[in-house]
């Protein structure tokens, strides 16, 4: 008898290993299709994780992924009560609860309760039948299909992703959303009672068609609710009369922003956390809004908010209004001419070359370069003016000085290093000219705020950040010295104010601001960009079509509306800080000054002998040289740093001792220099 028994327990465990191997063939061979769990609405977040604009999928249904962590555990507890209240016991198929639906199958005659799991439902979701017992029966398999293959958490996340709540909703966040108009967080219990009851029969009970139907459905889950325990009566009568809610509209704040969020972002992320602030993105659409309604024309306005300490793009406003001609376009992103706006950045190059300084006196006269003779925009000239005066009131002839000297092919290399390269025209020359100064080239408010977040970070410019995954930038070029970015940031916030604004030198506790101005020819193109409390902001106004609009300046269009948006940023924000407000003494700024007069007159010593890069022999050690330069004035010699002394004649002479390499510099009484770098040698070399 023993050994009989062993042989049938031998040939039962052989049975059942094939059983297995069977089963597992089979859902190698036959998975359960999940591209439909991959299917996902995008959802772009603010820096705190409220969403900011959610996009449909392309057949227009809204389903957007559950997260367990973001939605209220009571909705949970209630729905696994009501639905599948063993959910985490059972493989997928609740043996019980099938039993008694047959029962009641043959009791009556027909379906009185479904003994479909939540991983049942979840097949079915996935793989749509009609409800018949084959179909039920696939749904079992492919439920315990789900169970080998995930997580009981995501088994349910994936059904709350899935659950149709009437018309294109579905998931349970976009049922809160369309019918609540936020996220399934905090709910009350007449919101649990309807999100649990509408999946069961969404479009008979859709809230905004059936409102009667969805009431009674909803009533009906309270009582269930009651009679588990999990809402109080009183609750539950009370949550029965409150009104049936209508369709909200989904989240759509910084329209065009959240494109530029979503195009650098994976493309599995269904969840994009931008570093966008709600509060301050709400207040600036708010604001270019009220703004553009004001004018009387088709003007749009785009405005961009930049922390300097990490280059988090605060807020960024597209256009005023998609009502408007334009309204869909990212202005933000869009080149235009960038007026004056990129004088500060002309000066602070010619700051670090030692040809300019904040109190150099230059000329603001009618001058002619070659065939290119810039005017002022009020058509008139103020004579000798100092570097600071000539920033300060945006005059372009000094501007154009400035270029010359600078190079405008260098200043156009420094800004495409800095990540904000011009776009020249396509019908100009090759090389930019010095037009560049006055806005004779492309760019956009994402650089013009790069440039302005480079020069309140002491002249390093980084890439600005749009996602909270994103890497800290790491600077990628220095458009300008410390020294030379802190005397431009004196020089604009020292610029007189707009109208109606008391200087902030005479509010006590007021964030100064230094700003610039800019408008383009033709008064298409009004700017303003400013730089305070470790945050840069640009605004730009101006049709969408580039069309002219009369007399519309960066000072009059576009200034009152940054230094609103800096008040703005400041009640909301608070101080960015990481990047102090240093005020350099203009007395100070003078005294290192290498320049009194900027222009022909300010030509620096030429060195004649020794020339620049030359090798020289001495016939013994004790050789002397005499040196010679051109230029005005007293001239001062210096090897290496240590002064030469001079001859009986007046000439400067040097001994050096030793074979080498030696630096010698000539200076003038106005601290213009130059160098040469030479190579000595000996007879014996």
């Amino acid at each position: 008898m023993r050994r009989g028994w062993g042989r049938r327990m031998k040939r039962l465990g052989v049975v059942l290993a094939g059983l297995v191997l069977l089963v597992a063939a089979l859902d190698l061979l036959f998975p359960p299709p999940l591209e439909k769990a991959r299917e996902i609405s995008r959802v772009v977040l603010d820096r705190q994780g409220a969403p900011l604009r959610a996009y449909p999928l392309t057949d227009g249904r809204w389903r957007m992924r559950a997260d367990l962590d973001r939605i209220d555990p009571v909705f949970v507890e209630a729905l696994l009560a009501y639905e599948d209240k063993r959910f985490y016991a059972h493989w997928g198929v609740d043996a019980a609860a099938m039993s008694r639906s047959m029962l009641d199958l043959v009791k009556a005659g027909r379906i009185v309760s479904g003994g479909s799991t939540i991983t049942m439902q979840t097949a079915r979701l996935l793989e749509p039948k009609e409800r018949t017992l084959g179909a039920k029966l696939q749904q079992m398999i492919r439920a315990v299909q789900l169970e080998r293959r995930m997580s009981k958490r995501e088994i349910l996340e994936l059904y709350l992703t899935l659950a149709p709540y009437g018309g294109n909703l579905e998931g349970v966040r976009a049922a809160s959303w369309a019918w609540f108009g936020r996220e399934p967080r905090d709910l009350t219990p007449d919101q649990i009672a309807l999100l649990i009851a509408l999946p069961q029969s969404p479009e008979v009970r859709r809230p905004d068609l059936r409102p009667d139907n969805a009431r009674a459905a909803r009533a009906r889950v309270l009582d269930r609710l009651v009679w588990r325990g999990l809402v109080a009566a009183d609750h539950a009568e009370e949550s029965k009369t409150a009104p049936i809610p209508t369709r909200n509209a989904f989240p759509a704040l910084a329209w065009q922003a959240a494109d530029e969020v979503l195009s650098g972002a994976p493309e599995d992320a269904a969840d994009v956390d931008s570093t966008i602030d709600i509060a301050l993105q709400s207040a600036f659409e708010e604001l270019a809004l009220a703004r553009s309604d004001a004018l009387e024309d088709d003007a749009q306005i785009a405005i961009l908010a930049v922390d300097i300490d990490d280059r988090s793009v605060r807020a960024a406003v597209g256009s005023a209004s998609r009502q408007k001609a334009g309204g869909w376009l990212d202005l933000t992103d869009r080149a235009r001419s960038p007026g004056s706006t990129l004088k500060p950045f002309i000066y602070g190059l010619a700051f670090d070359d030692g040809i300019a300084a904040p109190a150099t006196r230059i000329s603001d006269l009618p001058k002619r370069f070659a065939n290119y003779q810039p005017e002022n925009f009020d058509r008139t000239f103020r004579g000798d003016v100092t570097v600071s005066e000539a920033l300060q009131h945006s005059l372009n002839v000094p501007a154009v000085q400035a270029l010359e000297a600078v190079g405008p092919k260098r200043f156009a290399a420094a800004l495409t290093f800095a990540g904000a390269p011009p776009r020249l025209p396509k019908d100009a020359e090759t090389d930019p000219g010095l037009a560049l100064a006055l806005g004779g080239a492309g760019m956009t408010v994402r650089d013009i705020a790069t440039i302005y977040a480079a020069l309140g970070d002491n002249g390093q410019a980084a890439p600005l950040r749009w996602r909270q995954n994103d890497p800290q930038p790491e600077p990628v070029a220095r458009l300008m010295s410390t020294a030379s970015s802190q005397r431009i940031l004196e020089i604009l916030r020292t610029a007189p104010s707009p109208a109606g604004r008391m200087p902030a030198s005479l509010t006590q506790d007021a964030p100064q601001i230094a700003f610039k101005t800019g408008t383009s020819y033709g008064y298409r193109d009004a700017w303003a960009a400013g730089v305070s409390r470790g945050r840069a902001i640009v605004v730009w106004v101006g049709r969408a079509d580039g069309a002219p609009r009369l007399d519309a300046t960066g000072r009059k269009a576009a200034l009152p509306i940054l230094f609103e948006a800096f008040d703005l940023a400041d009640r909301i924000l608070g101080d960015a800080g990481g990047h102090n407000d240093v005020h350099p003494d203009m007395n100070d700024m003078k005294a290192f000054s290498p320049l009194a007069q900027f222009g022909s007159e300010s030509v620096a010593p030429q060195i004649l002998f020794p020339p620049d890069g030359a090798e020289i022999w001495a016939d013994s050690p004790d050789r002397s040289f005499v040196l010679a330069a051109r230029g005005r004035g007293e001239l001062t010699w210096y090897a290496d740093g240590h002064r030469l002394a001079r001859n009986a004649s007046g000439e400067p002479v040097w001994s050096p001792r030793h074979p080498g390499f030696y630096k010698i510099s000539v200076v003038d009484a106005q601290g213009r220099q130059s160098r040469a770098n030479i190579r000595l040698l000996h007879e014996i070399d």
